[in-house]
Formats: structure tokens, sequence, C-alpha cells
């Protein structure tokens, strides 16, 4: 479950309405009868119609990046959306936008090697920029090699790099904020945990015990 509360229907704002209605069906409650057509439980919406401006500043950030006024491709938006999820560790993040890659035209060839995209040979120069400036973006918290901004530009208008960088970025948010809410697939206990020792092994110090 969210770490937060979820919103029912009942006490959804009028704005947060249009998107239950959409998102989950006309008179159906999210939080009673979760499940989105993707196999979400969709409860990022409900969890953020707690605060219905910030539901709809987030709603109005999908709209930006899908506008016609775009300059920039959306199958290079995705592949951003797509790796920061990965690199954030954001399964939801991740797993929703390799389902919009297709809907961009990447082949499953390429939202494949997206975790390895390093490594792999499928890629354009355009692509391989953007990935790597996406890491830098990521990994490195905006930390960008000259080389890696000269790929870009060698690409992309300034218009173009502006708005990757922000809807970029803005993937980054939503990444974090996943996981750190527990939110639809991003609901999963921390693997590194303790794993007890059997018996009374339980204070042993590996290194004094092979160091000598």
């Amino acid at each position: 479950m969210p770490r937060l509360r979820q919103v029912p229907r009942a006490e959804a704002a009028p704005s947060v309405i249009p998107l239950y209605d959409l998102l989950f069906g006309a008179d159906r409650d999210p939080v009673a009868e979760p499940g989105t057509a993707t196999g979400t439980p969709g409860d990022w919406w409900t969890v953020f119609a707690a605060a219905p401006d910030v539901f709809d500043h987030a709603v109005m950030g999908f709209a930006l990046y899908r506008s016609t006024k775009r300059k920039l491709s959306p199958a290079l938006r995705e592949l951003g959306q797509t790796r920061a999820g990965w690199a954030r560790g954001s399964q939801f993040v991740f797993s929703q936008h390799c389902k919009s890659c297709r809907t961009a035209g990447i082949s499953e060839e390429k939202i494949a090697a997206i975790p390895s995209w390093s490594a792999a040979d499928c890629w354009s120069p355009v692509e391989r920029a953007v990935l790597a400036y996406t890491d830098c973006l990521v990994y490195d918290a905006g930390r960008v090699p000259d080389g890696v901004f000269d790929a870009l530009r060698a690409h992309l208008t300034e218009e173009e790099i502006l708005e990757f960088t922000y809807i970029t970025c803005m993937y980054e948010m939503h990444a974090v904020m996943s996981k750190a809410l527990r939110t639809e697939f991003d609901d999963r206990d921390d693997p590194c945990v303790e794993i007890a020792a059997p018996g009374e092994n339980q204070a042993f110090d590996i290194g004094r015990d092979t160091g000598g």
C-alpha cells in the first residue's frame, strides 16, 4: 500500500474526477476498486489527489510534454523518460515508459537494450547522445562533460535540448516520488536488509576472523 492516504471518488476535487473517469471508468471508486488498463493499481492518482493543485500541476506537466508545441522527437523523449526510470530504480516509471516507447515507434530490440544501452550497438548517434545525457542528469545530478553536451548539440537544437532536459528531470522527480511514497509498482520492500545468521552467530566480524 502507498505510504500516504488515497482519496476516494466521493472526496475527490472536481478537477480530479475527469481523470478518475478516464483511468478507472465512470462512477468507479479507484480506492475501493483499484486497477488500470496497463495493470497498475492506479494509486499514484489517488495519492496525488490529496493535494488537488499539486495533482493539477502534475497533469499539466503530462500535457506539456505531449503538446504539439514540442520540437523534440517523441522517441527521444521516451528514451530519456524510460532510462531515467531505470537509472533511478523506479519500476513504475520504467515499466510504464517501456510501453510508451512502443507508441513512439521504438523497436523491441532498443527497449530491451535501455538498461544496458552503453554496451549495445543498436543506437543511432543522437540516441546514444541523449542516453548518455540522461545518465549525466540522473546519476551525476546534472554534471555533464563537455563531450556529452557537444554530442547533443551536434544533433539537437537548443530548444530541443531544453525540452529534453526539462522532461527527463521531471520524470526523474516522478521516479523519486513514486519510490518514496511507494506508489504503483514501487510499493516494494527494500532488498538491502540484514539476513540473520544461523544459531547464535549474530555478531561476527568477517574481516577480523579472516585477516588474522
